[in-house]
């Protein structure tokens, strides 16, 4: 059985395209982050332990994300920060819990990551209690040094867009029929060309492919970008 294909992602600091398992190991050797970390921490402020966090969807992994949080942010700005970049579509309730699987005792927005995290612990964070978007987030490593931008989070690392051909002539995809996926059961994958004259409207129309597992739930329609 062929293996299934790894999905890569753009270190943010110096550019370069990594596979994801390979991500974790880049990010503490690259040059250009270990620059920004030396200049960050000749700069006047406190030291505080910084958490880097592996964040990844549930169950296909395909996408995620490498941040680093300051160990006095709080939850809620991890919470904050993943509807901004991943999830919000409707102002739906979320949550974190312990460990892996939705179903674990609720962790109060208000704890710090310094409270929460240390190498290896998971938790999950739910979005949506009706159609659900489930995320598993990994404390990876923890270092001390000085916070590298003005934000609770910074974003390291990110997974480039999934392969995504259009079902009518296999080039590069850029929009999403929800029909075609709940009624026809086809991937629902447009390319600008065949989306310009596809009839389906009954959910809404065509939404834009973008960087986000949420795409094809609850009419989400991104910007799936960084916050900050």
């Amino acid at each position: 059985m062929p293996r299934r294909k790894q999905s890569r992602g753009k270190c943010t600091y110096c550019g370069e395209e990594v596979t994801k398992s390979g991500m974790a190991k880049h990010l503490p050797v690259c040059p250009k982050r270990q620059a920004v970390i030396a200049e960050a921490d000749a700069q006047p402020g406190d030291v505080q332990k910084l958490y880097h966090l592996r964040v990844q969807d549930v169950p296909s992994g395909v996408f995620w994300l490498d941040l680093e949080m300051n160990g006095e942010a709080t939850l809620r700005e991890l919470d904050s920060y993943l509807r901004a970049i991943w999830l919000e579509c409707c102002d739906h309730l979320s949550e974190f819990s312990p460990g892996r699987g939705w179903g674990g005792r609720e962790i109060p927005m208000g704890r710090r990551a310094e409270q929460v995290f240390a190498p290896g612990v998971e938790l999950t964070h739910i979005y949506d209690f009706g159609t659900t978007s489930e995320t598993l987030i990994t404390c990876v490593a923890v270092r001390e040094g000085k916070p590298t931008t003005p934000h609770p989070i910074a974003l390291m690392a990110r997974n480039l867009p999934p392969e995504a051909p259009c079902m009518e002539c296999g080039q590069s995809a850029s929009w999403l029929c929800i029909e075609c996926m709940y009624e026809y059961e086809k991937t629902g994958l447009l390319c600008d060309v065949h989306a310009q004259d596809h009839p389906h409207d009954e959910y809404g129309g065509l939404v834009p492919l973008v960087n986000s597992p949420r795409v094809g739930m609850c009419g989400y329609e991104g910007p799936a970008e960084p916050p900050y």
